[in-house]
């Protein structure tokens, strides 16, 4: 079995090596400051728990039993026991009354209705005006999702061909819309 370098660091903080406690920040820190950043989901709260798990470690090195496992799962553990604690002690959020009159309505006006609704007719106008294959085949590609081997295959032609015939309907699309 190999050698746990985590875990011959660990030992040597608990002998109280600052050295040892030196590099054992420098090889681990980025990785538990990964952990509790995806559990507290705030940079600056994980930064005080990094430094709170180490002040931890520091004082609990002589805890970890090898025998249990490897050092940085020791470590992780006492970092996850951390955040929890922390995630246990945020107060529940507070619904705010005033909140609720600060949400933007997001419900288009009658006028950008009547915009929307104007534009949808010339986008139906300029697709009345390609080929029905064509026309087709961009509902399918554009608003049905159907990828260029599926219409290939519904309208039998080859793979290229449905490229060019998406390619020059959308072009053609283009230029009525510009008109």
């Amino acid at each position: 079995m190999e050698q746990d370098p985590v875990a011959l660091l660990l030992a040597r903080v608990a002998d109280r090596d600052r050295a040892a406690f030196r590099a054992l920040y420098a090889a681990t820190s980025s990785k538990l400051m990964g952990v509790l950043l995806r559990m507290l989901h705030d940079r600056a709260e994980a930064e005080d728990a990094v430094q709170e798990v180490y002040t931890r470690l520091w004082l609990r090195a002589g805890q970890y039993d090898p025998a249990k496992g490897r050092g940085m799962t020791w470590m992780i553990a006492v970092a996850r026991n951390l955040a929890l604690d922390r995630l246990r002690r945020r107060p529940e959020e507070q619904a705010d009354e005033g909140a609720a009159e600060a949400i933007v309505d997001q419900t288009p006006t009658a006028e950008r209705r009547l915009i929307a609704k104007g534009e949808v007719g010339r986008v139906t106008d300029c697709l009345d005006r390609l080929e029905p294959d064509r026309a087709d085949a961009v509902r399918g590609a554009y608003l049905s999702g159907l990828s260029y081997i599926d219409l290939a295959a519904r309208h039998n032609v080859p793979l290229n061909t449905m490229r060019t015939w998406l390619r020059r309907s959308l072009n053609s699309l283009r230029e009525c819309l510009d008109q």
